[in-house]
């Protein structure tokens, strides 16, 4: 054997979870925050929010019908996607969310029946049991990526909250487009509807804040840890995902709705809240995607 002969293999892998992961994620924070706006009237009994009710239940349901299909396609075997059921492990998190999956929208379709026969008992009973199931549905998602060890940007502990509140964030602002929509082309009455949309505008405010306020601490935390940690940190920072996380994610879908929600010129117009609800909408898409997709691009060890 020849000394001093360095052999080097460059195997490309395929990341195990693709845009699709991403996407799914996504989904499943709409449905969750579309949800527990639908309570705050029929649950927790704030009557300017009735308009919310069936609205939002029903694009939970539709979401959560969508999102799974996103689990399925990146499935390398698709047609297996039943295993989840019989085959547990009792230890990870996919186990839990998929009786989360099946259970969830069942229990939705059941509140919104009853809310659609104005029996308000069992509605707020089945609204008060959803809820929990809602937060376990998005939140154990966020769980089986802080749980990868191997992952640095994944890792931490702040990474269930952080996708509980941009699930709220990204569902506020996709009620805000939906009742403007339906006050557009179903509803008469366009007084009721904009109160609800600037209510809605000044929730998100303080959740955008917040969300904000979590990922600075967790982009804090990651530079001051280990060496893969701060890698971690830079490659959302000046690498590879910057433009997508500081431009899209903060500056588009954070900075300038923050803006346009609280300079007065702005803030009691319409169209400009509906503009920051979409803006909102795409940052945190990108913030799905620079997750899954960014927490898959530094090497492993």
């Amino acid at each position: 054997m020849e000394s001093g002969l360095n052999i080097i293999y460059n195997v490309y892998h395929t990341p195990p979870l693709e845009f699709p992961i991403a996407v799914y994620f996504y989904l499943t924070g709409l449905s969750a925050g579309s949800f527990l706006l639908s309570t705050l009237a029929y649950g927790f009994g704030i009557e300017k929010f009735k308009p919310l009710g069936l609205l939002g239940v029903s694009l939970a349901v539709i979401l959560l019908i969508l999102a799974p299909i996103n689990l399925i396609i990146d499935l390398e075997q698709p047609m297996r996607f039943w295993h989840l059921f019989p085959y547990l492990n009792m230890k990870s998190p996919i186990t839990y969310g998929t009786f989360l999956l099946s259970l969830y929208p069942l229990n939705a379709i059941i509140y919104g029946y009853f809310m659609y026969k104005k029996n308000y008992r069992l509605t707020k009973i089945f609204g008060f049991i959803g809820i929990p199931l809602a937060i376990s549905v998005h939140g154990y998602t966020g769980f089986i990526l802080a749980l990868s060890k191997a992952r640095a940007l994944w890792n931490t502990a702040l990474m269930p909250f952080l996708f509980l509140v941009s699930a709220m964030v990204s569902g506020i602002a996709m009620m805000m487009i939906a009742v403007a929509i339906k006050q557009r082309y179903f509803s008469e009455d366009k007084h009721i509807h904009d109160n609800i949309i600037f209510d809605l505008g000044k929730i998100l405010n303080m959740t955008i804040f917040l969300d904000l306020f979590l990922i600075l601490s967790d982009i804090l935390v990651l530079q001051t840890a280990d060496t893969e940690a701060h890698h971690a940190a830079m490659l959302i920072l000046t690498s590879d995902f910057s433009p997508m996380f500081l431009g899209v994610e903060i500056i588009i879908g954070s900075f300038i709705p923050l803006m346009l929600f609280n300079i007065p010129m702005f803030k009691k117009r319409i169209g400009f809240q509906i503009a920051a609800a979409i803006l909102v909408m795409i940052g945190i898409l990108a913030m799905r995607y620079v997750m899954v997709i960014g927490g898959q691009s530094i090497p492993l060890s």
